[in-house]
């Protein structure tokens, strides 16, 4: 039996992504993962029209062999539309391939994790304007831009 390598996995997370995703059609909306930068946060994850991109810390981020899962559902849901496209996401140059993945959602539909965590837009956020969900208290935790290095980002860039 073959071993599985570090170097494999990235090929084999991209496949595995790719056959999880309920339907692939030619029509179906671009999406993928970039990065924007603010003078105020640095450098953060956005959805591939440059909306930001945003970890709710209720939800559990999957890590290892932990399964991640989302806790925000209905009018928290409304607020903080997941990003779930209708086509497996691509990663521009900036974005580690490697830390995307996904879940399925109550409703079948497919969220985007980056290094585990479900990730979310912000209904006031415009593309490639500043963010405004950054620190947001609501629907019982917060809400945190990621680093491209999947990390949150918490405090202002200097």
């Amino acid at each position: 039996m073959p071993q599985i390598t570090k170097t494999a996995l990235p090929g084999m997370a991209a496949l595995a992504l790719l056959l999880a995703w309920p339907s692939l059609s030619a029509h179906a909306q671009n999406a993928s993962v970039k990065v924007g930068s603010d003078k105020e946060y640095g450098k953060y994850l956005t959805d591939g029209d440059g909306r930001p991109l945003y970890l709710f810390t209720l939800d559990k981020q999957g890590m290892g062999y932990a399964t991640p899962s989302s806790k925000c559902s209905g009018d928290c849901a409304k607020a903080w539309p997941p990003f779930a496209p209708k086509v497996p996401p691509t990663a521009s140059i900036d974005v580690k391939s490697e830390l995307i993945g996904s879940l399925r959602r109550g409703d079948d539909s497919m969220q985007v994790t980056y290094n585990g965590w479900p990730l979310y837009t912000f209904v006031k956020d415009k593309p490639n304007d500043e963010p405004e969900g950054q620190d947001k208290h609501g629907f019982g935790g917060e809400w945190y831009l990621l680093s491209p290095d999947g990390k949150k980002i918490q405090e202002h860039h200097d």
